[in-house]
């Protein structure tokens, strides 16, 4: 059951500590966020995330837009994720696309990926709570999203593809992701 948004802020946060997961114990981030400061605004919760507009432009600080790959440009095999796991910086590391599910509607999970980073491994266990909108890139395109650890295998989750989040935010396919 989702949470119904009528208004929301983005806002500013850090992650202070990690509770490594381990199998049939997820882990997780723990943070704080600036409440006063507001980044911008949220307009929908759905299956397939939260949607909103960033108005402080100073977290993108030079990133070029990122092209969306199509389901079909999705391959099995390595990619990366963004992530933060400490304080404010988002750093990449690496994972591997282990399947690419047939489509699906109103579904969260097109994509399994493993975690293949040593330090992403040592620090975190693998994907934990915290991690869900991390995104994923392969061959410099935006492939979608975190969305789930295994709790038997926190090594492994699922994602979902960057056209099916723009489909469920209402834009076009062939936008771009900054």
């Amino acid at each position: 059951m989702l949470m119904p948004l009528q208004s929301g802020s983005i806002m500013f946060a850090t992650v202070q500590s990690v509770k490594k997961g381990a199998a049939g114990e997820p882990g997780e981030l723990h943070g704080a966020f600036e409440v006063n400061r507001d980044m911008g605004s949220l307009y929908a919760n759905t299956t397939g995330g939260i949607f909103g507009f960033l108005d402080d432009t100073s977290l993108t600080g030079g990133v070029e837009p990122v092209p969306v790959a199509g389901r079909g440009q999705v391959k099995i095999g390595p990619a990366v994720i963004l992530s933060n796991i400490a304080g404010d910086s988002v750093e990449e590391y690496t994972i591997e696309i282990t399947r690419v599910y047939p489509p699906q509607e109103d579904c969260n999970r097109d994509l399994m990926v493993k975690v293949t980073d040593p330090r992403l491994l040592e620090t975190t266990g693998g994907i934990v709570q915290g991690m869900s909108g991390s995104p994923i890139l392969q061959n410099g395109r935006l492939v979608g999203a975190v969305t789930h650890v295994l709790v038997n295998d926190p090594t492994a989750g699922y994602g979902i593809l960057a056209e099916h989040m723009l489909s469920m935010a209402g834009l076009p396919k062939g936008a771009s992701a900054a």
